[in-house]
């Protein structure tokens, strides 16, 4: 079920009415009716899929127990890691064996030697990273003794699967979520308008920016050899607000969804396109993400607290891994051991370190953008030659594009939108209707840009790009 759907439009409302017409006293009733509701709404892609869900919930809960019983810590261990190889082979299994199966073949036939190994024709369930990586967490908490036990099952299972977050994140921790579903959270008009005003504004992102850009985007990066270096810049120099738009635009969707209902969710994206180095990019992108490889990959490596080459390969080996968990394709792999590269020289520079101002300011961000763009085209990219295909055909054949003038104008609305917005906030800027003390202004907001989302947004319903994932 899709955020943009119109089932959607219909299944909220009536988890939201339900769900404030059981007393606020009757937690568990109430979350017993978010299970219920979560599972409704991940089995309509497919109800297979919901196996796997609770098959990744019963093994983190089972492991959790098992860690918490024990006092010796070689028992606690083995629970543990009984816990992340069993998710991480069925994440495996589903989305990386026929890439790593048809590689190896691959490089066996280049050496003269034939071999088969079986193909499996499954089909890529829709969030298994997130909700395997948020699983996984809670089992990596209990262990070091973050977060306690939750002996309640029903209550660790929605954790898993709440369904605002369930298949595209945020990908939240355990000592942040669990306790909120232990809570009585009360209709509160205030948080209902909050919760509304994210969801309006993640759809704008959606459908008006991030999907009027895609049909552009796609158009271009699916048919590489019938374009020309112009359409390649043009779509390479959208996509990068087509995926921000798509992703951050989910997100607020789910954390104005949660809002709605009581519950805060971490935020994930913080204006990274104001970012004046890499490293200061990944600390405003899909932080939810990012944070979780700091906390359970880079940290756990070493971190900083080694030596140099040392935290170096920490850093390559946490970006390599980062790209490898977006998809199974060299595509993403290069991408995310191009960020790790480009982390290792900032940090041998010195440059995240630093802050800087005016000319200085304005010149880190514009070459942060262009690496950040740079990379993108290897993440949108159908393959590597497709990837060399469109950046070669940038530096060679710059022809004009093929102009969509009416397209074109919408994004670029989209766009000035987007900006006044964001600057206001990351400047300071005194302009805030949306959050106006006006009662009328506030209103008036939403109203509009309801208006101006069903009249310039791409109403087809399509996926977001990181269900992918």
């Amino acid at each position: 079920m899709l955020f943009n759907s119109i089932p959607f439009l219909l299944f909220f409302p009536t988890v939201c009415v339900l769900y404030f017409l059981i007393p606020a006293t009757l937690v568990r009733t109430r979350n017993m009716l978010l299970l219920v509701a979560s599972y409704y709404f991940y089995m309509n892609w497919e109800p297979a899929y919901a196996l796997l869900l609770l098959t990744s919930t019963v093994l983190t809960y089972v492991a959790a127990l098992g860690i918490g019983h024990f006092e010796e810590k070689r028992l606690k261990k083995t629970f543990l890691i009984c816990s992340l190889l069993l998710n991480l082979a069925i994440l495996f299994l589903f989305k990386y064996y026929n890439f790593l199966s048809s590689n190896i073949m691959m490089a066996m036939q280049s050496c003269g030697i034939g071999m088969q190994l079986p193909k499996f024709g499954l089909l890529l369930p829709v969030g298994i990273s997130f909700y395997t990586f948020q699983a996984l967490g809670y089992s990596i908490d209990v262990y070091r003794g973050v977060t306690k036990v939750e002996r309640n099952f029903f209550t660790y299972a929605l954790f898993v699967s709440f369904f605002p977050q369930l298949v595209a994140g945020p990908i939240e921790r355990s000592n942040n979520l669990l306790p909120q579903f232990k809570q009585q959270h009360r209709f509160d008009y205030e948080s209902f308008m909050a919760g509304a005003r994210l969801m309006v504004w993640g759809y704008f992102m959606k459908l008006v920016l991030a999907d009027r850009c895609a049909l552009y985007v796609d158009a271009i990066f699916n048919n590489v050899d019938k374009q020309n270096g112009g359409s390649y810049l043009v779509a390479s120099l959208l996509f990068p607000f087509q995926i921000y738009g798509d992703f951050a635009g989910y997100s607020l969707i789910a954390i104005g969804v949660a809002r709605v209902l009581g519950f805060r969710l971490m935020e994930n994206f913080h204006r990274p396109y104001f970012a004046c180095s890499v490293g200061e990019f990944w600390s405003r992108w899909h932080i939810s993400l990012s944070t979780w490889f700091k906390d359970y990959v880079y940290i756990p490596l070493g971190g900083n607290r080694v030596g140099r080459l040392r935290n170096y390969f920490n850093l390559l080996v946490t970006f390599v891994v980062s790209g490898i968990w977006h998809g199974a394709n060299w595509t993403f792999l290069c991408w995310g051991t191009l960020h790790g590269i480009l982390l290792c020289i900032e940090k041998a520079l010195g440059i995240s370190k630093k802050k800087y101002s005016g000319v200085k300011r304005f010149g880190h961000w514009l070459v942060t953008f262009f690496l950040v763009c740079f990379a993108w085209i290897l993440f949108r990219a159908n393959n590597i030659s497709d990837a060399v295909t469109v950046m070669t055909g940038i530096l060679t054949h710059l022809e004009p594009p093929k102009p969509e003038y009416a397209n074109f104008i919408a994004i670029a609305l989209a766009l000035a939108i987007l900006l006044t917005k964001e600057c206001s906030e990351e400047f300071g800027w005194k302009i805030r209707i949306a959050e106006s003390e006006s009662w009328f202004l506030r209103h008036l907001y939403l109203i509009m840009m309801i208006a101006y989302i069903i009249l310039f947004g791409v109403l087809g319903g399509d996926q977001f790009i990181y269900f992918q994932f």
